[in-house]
């Protein structure tokens, strides 16, 4: 059977929004990782060469596949759009700049592949950091901390863009957001289920706004809206 038609271990789902200067190097990271892949990298209507820098990278690298959102939707949105093409046995969330280093894929794995859990986390907080924002940490930590009072679950990242675990099961969580409350949204339905999120240690390296940084202050205050939601809803 041609190795193209089976099923890999991991879909990458890789949301893109004005990354073309990051995406060359971050595609060629994720590409050096030895372990059977697909890439499904969503442009969620850039307005830089995003899209025209995928679209070259995809007649290089095998199993990688391009859509491309008529409209800017949110990476919420685009999350969804590559789920739904996604046919690895994990599910792995990658963003498109060099904040988070693919080589941390193996530990995410690893518990998985083993049956020892269903779902990893990759926890910033527990590895090397760097660069990351005093009152963006402090945020972090409140809606971590909300999130472990509202589920009674102990882990340090709610907000970790590592969020790993079978292709079914975050299937199954019939996803809706379309921005950045895909995050809380994905906790929650995760630890309402009773799963358990085992957490690893992870690099990171933050850039910064003039970087291209995209989250915001208000982003928070929606990221605690939805954990009440989804805390409340049946």
């Amino acid at each position: 059977m041609d190795q193209h038609n089976e099923r890999p271990l991991l879909s990458i789902i890789m949301p893109c929004y004005n990354e073309a200067t990051t995406l060359p190097h971050i595609l060629e990271q994720v590409y050096a990782i030895e372990l059977e892949k697909e890439v499904i990298a969503v442009d969620d209507h850039s307005s830089d060469e995003t899209l025209a820098v995928l679209q070259e990278a995809a007649e290089r690298y095998p199993r990688m596949r391009v859509i491309s959102h008529p409209a800017n939707r949110g990476k919420g949105a685009a999350v969804r759009s590559g789920l739904a093409h996604a046919r690895g046995k994990i599910t792995i969330i990658q963003d498109a700049d060099l904040e988070y280093d693919p080589n941390d894929y193996y530990a995410l794995v690893k518990p998985i592949v083993k049956g020892q859990v269903d779902v990893v986390y990759g926890s910033r907080f527990m590895g090397s950091h760097t660069g990351m924002y005093f009152w963006n940490a402090i945020g972090n930590k409140g809606l971590t901390f909300l999130t472990n009072f509202l589920f009674n679950c102990w882990i340090s990242d709610m907000e970790t863009c590592y969020k790993v675990m079978r292709t079914d099961i975050i299937r199954e969580l019939s996803l809706e957001s379309n921005d950045f409350r895909l995050e809380p949204e994905i906790t929650a339905k995760v630890l309402k289920r009773g799963h358990r999120i085992l957490e690893v240690p992870i690099s990171y390296i933050g850039r910064t706004y003039e970087e291209g940084k995209k989250m915001k202050p208000s982003q928070g205050l929606y990221a605690i809206l939805a954990l009440f939601r989804y805390r409340l809803a049946d």
